[in-house]
């Protein structure tokens, strides 16, 4: 289903800030509950103590504990509740305090979130957004520290999307809240305080569609979540080399809408896809197939990915050898540049 248009809310009469990540997705979150009623927030912690990352604060103190609910360590409870309360009318945003944690409530969001809309024939929604802190590069281990992206991705009836900077955050979040089908929402939880402008005056792009974040003709290197900053250094590095990279953000996982790479593409004749997700069947591997089949004849080079190892999380002293870093995308745009 479409989301409905956006309605401006009060807290919207703010001038372009300077802001993180984890303030845009606070502040989208309030504009959400502003502006509808039946909007709930619910997780581990994400009440009293603003949830372990703090995206939270200080939504139960403003709109009350009936409205911001501390669940019990129960994913799978969490998730069973929200398709209960979606049921009854409201838009539960539920949050999975780490990537990892999601796996309890699995059989939940498969078996349920994702086919109550087509059992019914219709007849129920299911707008719930579930939260996802998701990738690598904190220092933690796994289950903290997991890209399980591509998972649900492949999951027919959910969608799947994930910011990169924080009017993305702001605004990707209400539009998901306002979506009637399930939204999974992946955030890149080490780019949580990273910085960068927010106009909540201003025009928001569709939900599910990519975006030229930095235009090029020598080769195009499309990414998601955590990595687009990666990206978007490489193609800085690059240019003191003279090769001109197009950065695109993906933004949406599923509904791929690829529409933004096939076109670069047909200019640069090049692509490289980045993910900290495993390569094997992933989300790289599915927009790898799709441009190949589509921009056959405009491609001077195989599609190559840089991507995190097909192996489980490794211990935190290892993480920096097993998450894709700036030398290994630029290697990789070498060596699609020499073909």
């Amino acid at each position: 289903m479409a989301a409905p248009a956006m309605e401006r809310s009060s807290s919207e009469a703010s001038p372009t800030q300077t802001t993180t990540i984890a303030k845009g997705l606070n502040m989208g979150l309030r504009a959400a509950m502003e502006a509808d009623p039946k909007v709930l927030v619910m997780g581990e912690d994400v009440g009293k103590l603003g949830g372990v990352f703090r995206v939270t604060d200080g939504l139960q103190k403003d709109f009350g504990e009936h409205r911001v609910l501390d669940t019990p360590l129960a994913e799978s409870g969490i998730i069973g509740t929200a398709v209960g309360l979606a049921i009854r009318g409201f838009r539960p945003v539920c949050e999975i305090q780490f990537d990892g944690f999601i796996f309890p409530g699995f059989d939940q969001i498969v078996s349920q979130l994702a086919k109550l809309h087509f059992r019914s024939q219709g007849k129920l929604a299911m707008p719930i957004v579930i939260r996802v802190p998701f990738g690598g590069g904190i220092g933690a281990v796994e289950h903290h520290s997991e890209s399980p992206e591509s998972l649900f991705a492949h999951v027919a009836g959910l969608k799947v999307v994930s910011c990169s900077n924080p009017a993305d955050a702001y605004w990707m979040l209400q539009q998901a809240i306002q979506c009637d089908d399930p939204v999974l929402f992946f955030e890149p939880k080490r780019r949580y305080w990273e910085k960068g402008e927010l106009d909540p005056n201003a025009e928001p792009a569709p939900l599910f569609d990519s975006r030229v974040l930095k235009p090029g003709t020598s080769a195009t290197v499309a990414s998601y979540g955590p990595m687009v900053r990666t990206c978007l250094d490489a193609a800085k590095a690059a240019g003191e080399d003279g090769n001109d990279l197009e950065v695109i953000d993906l933004r949406a996982l599923s509904p791929l809408n690829l529409d933004a790479v096939y076109e670069s593409v047909r200019r640069t004749g090049r692509l490289v896809l980045v993910s900290e997700a495993p390569s094997e069947s992933s989300v790289t591997s599915e927009i790898a197939t799709r441009v190949q089949q589509d921009c056959f004849y405009s491609l001077e080079a195989p599609v190559l990915r840089v991507t995190g190892f097909d192996t489980p999380y490794p211990p935190s002293k290892l993480e920096e050898g097993f998450l894709p870093d700036l030398d290994r995308v630029l290697d990789a745009v070498d060596r699609v540049l020499a073909f």
